[in-house]
């Protein structure tokens, strides 16, 4: 605040009133006339005293208001700072710093809408929602442990069972749905294959609308995976182009057309290239007994190019495809991406938007699991240590768990001790 009636010569801030107000250097020359306004602690982003300077646009200008804070004392911010105070500050939890974080990042119009809605707290509330539930649990089970003597609520054990039936199938839906939904965040991946010569690279460039990939009639041109970026409506996604899949001896075509394979299990989308002027031959069939193994994991466009030469393919023995002449057009190929990318997007369930929230809720499900397991078995001590472990996981995801809140339910609830 001392800094920011050094600049503008003012005394006095009503906060949350914004002030046009001249700004000095430390010269007491005039470099700008600006909007100025206070926000007064906890009613900030990082809940501590902010004074916001809004000047005229240009570099010059801001660069002349920046070097004159400095000179008044205050320095830059490191990465990530203010959010950080935030977090510390208990102005926000990690999941709304995560979710700042991949918005400032995001290519993606639909990432953007999903990371916005987690800044208002439906991540957090979802977390809460379950950490409350695993808490009544433990409540009942230590209880029991602790204070057999005591009444207990009837149809305890029933009750027990619902609540972890139902957290169970919460998570894992979510982590389900989050897996197969990841290419929202991060753009979805969209791997070509098909044998050398088929029309890859060709679908590359026209998808990119320019000459990324060598185009030649020979055979094994392409020897390594090529990823390129491009939007498909409001999705981003990663193209990748591989080699050609063949029986080879040669060792670096080898080695990419075991890049391609790779590249295969690790997309989102598969586009599997025929070539509609040759006939179908082993190595097509190898193509087809790929993706045979896939179909029930990826979404798989088969197209059938080259549509503009003399069909020589028997495409019988394609259970569905589309038809395609890179050399004209590729909005085939466009359409039904976008289609398929539509269809992901159209489910509301709640997004994790990061490995490490992934990993907290298929950990905390797993120990559910087994806490299923021991509670059929009656060993309580167990049970509210696989329960102990699940509310930890959970809670990482937002804030460290605190045993007080169990004796906050245990006494609140059964008003024991008295």
């Amino acid at each position: 605040m001392q800094i920011a009636k050094k600049l503008t010569k003012k005394e006095d801030f009503t906060p949350r009133i914004a002030y046009l107000s001249s700004l000095y250097d430390k010269c007491d020359d005039l470099i700008d006339e600006a909007i100025v306004i206070y926000f007064k602690n906890p009613r900030s982003f990082t809940a501590e005293d902010v004074v916001e300077f809004q000047c005229h646009g240009g570099l010059v200008v801001a660069d002349m208001v920046l070097n004159t804070v400095l000179d008044f004392g205050a320095r830059l911010a490191n990465p990530g700072e203010f959010s950080k105070r935030a977090f510390l500050n208990g102005r926000i939890d990690l999941t709304k710093a995560e979710a700042i974080a991949k918005l400032i990042e995001t290519k993606s119009v639909d990432a953007a809408k999903i990371l916005a809605r987690q800044l208002k707290g439906e991540l957090q509330d979802f977390i809460e929602k379950i950490r409350d539930d695993l808490v009544e649990i433990l409540a009942f089970v230590e209880v029991n442990i602790d204070y057999a003597e005591e009444d207990l609520p009837k149809n305890l054990l029933d009750m027990i069972e619902k609540k972890l039936k139902d957290m169970s199938e919460l998570l894992k839906n979510t982590y389900e749905s989050s897996k197969r939904r990841e290419g929202l965040i991060e753009g979805f991946k969209v791997a070509i294959i098909g044998k050398p010569n088929v029309g890859k690279s060709s679908l590359l460039n026209s998808l990119l609308n320019y000459d990324r990939a060598i185009i030649s009639e020979i055979a094994g041109t392409t020897r390594d995976t090529i990823e390129e970026e491009v939007r498909i409506g409001t999705h981003l996604i990663k193209i990748v182009d591989t080699a050609g899949i063949r029986s080879s001896f040669d060792e670096i075509e080898k080695i990419g057309i075991q890049r391609s394979k790779e590249a295969i299990e690790s997309s989102d989308v598969v586009i599997a290239i025929f070539d509609n002027s040759r006939l179908c031959d082993v190595e097509d069939r190898e193509i087809l007994d790929i993706l045979d193994d896939y179909k029930d994991k990826k979404s798989i466009i088969i197209a059938l190019n080259k549509i503009d030469l003399k069909n020589q393919f028997d495409a019988k023995i394609l259970s569905h495809y589309i038809e395609l002449s890179c050399k004209q057009s590729s909005e085939s190929v466009i359409l039904k991406l976008k289609a398929i990318l539509d269809t992901t997007n159209k489910d509301d369930s709640l997004l994790l938007t990061s490995k490490r929230q992934m990993i907290a809720v298929k950990s905390s499900y797993d120990e559910i699991e087994s806490s299923k397991q021991v509670l059929s078995e009656g060993e309580l001590e167990l049970f509210a240590f696989h329960l102990n472990e699940a509310l930890r996981y959970i809670s990482a995801i937002t804030k460290n768990f605190d045993r007080d809140e169990i004796l906050d339910k245990m006494f609140g609830s059964f008003c024991l001790g008295k």
